[in-house]
């Protein structure tokens, strides 16, 4: 299970240091790097990319689906496979980075969401915990009282 708060920097290449309790919780493994909801960027598994790719693109219809068009448009289409480097470092494609406005030399946050990771600028990472946190408050209410219900 992948879990944790990292802060990062990426470099002047695009390349962003993945902290080695995560690394290692990937087994080493190159990553599908791809926009996510919000304004993140998405890093999974091939395992685990696939089994969004699958659910998007569930059959052939799914071309005439406009819905479903949108999605694999802006997450299957932009998704690039990403290796680790000898020193444990990712190239996040730049115009992935662009995408949801990861900077080089700017601090970005590495979270650790159970089975993908998500990478956020700093700076957008603390404008949506500081606009979600009514929601956020919502959600734990909402699961106190499903909890009581059992």
């Amino acid at each position: 299970m992948l879990t944790g708060e990292f802060y990062s920097t990426i470099d002047e290449k695009g390349r962003i240091l993945i902290p080695a309790r995560l690394r290692s919780a990937l087994a080493g493994e190159a990553l599908y790097v791809t926009r996510g909801l919000e304004t993140c960027l998405w890093l999974m598994l091939p395992a685990d990319f696939e089994q969004l790719k699958d659910t998007i693109i569930s059959t052939t219809s799914s071309m005439f689906d406009r819905k479903l068009r949108i999605l694999q448009r802006g997450m299957i289409a932009p998704a690039q496979l990403c290796e680790f480097d000898k020193v444990g470092r990712l190239n996040i494609p730049m115009s992935l980075r662009e995408s949801v406005g990861l900077s080089t030399k700017d601090e970005s946050v590495i979270l650790g969401t159970g089975n993908y990771l998500e990478l956020w600028s700093k700076e957008e990472y603390e404008k949506y915990l500081s606009e979600s946190m009514d929601e956020f408050l919502d959600a734990a209410q909402s699961l106190s009282q499903m909890r009581e219900r059992e």
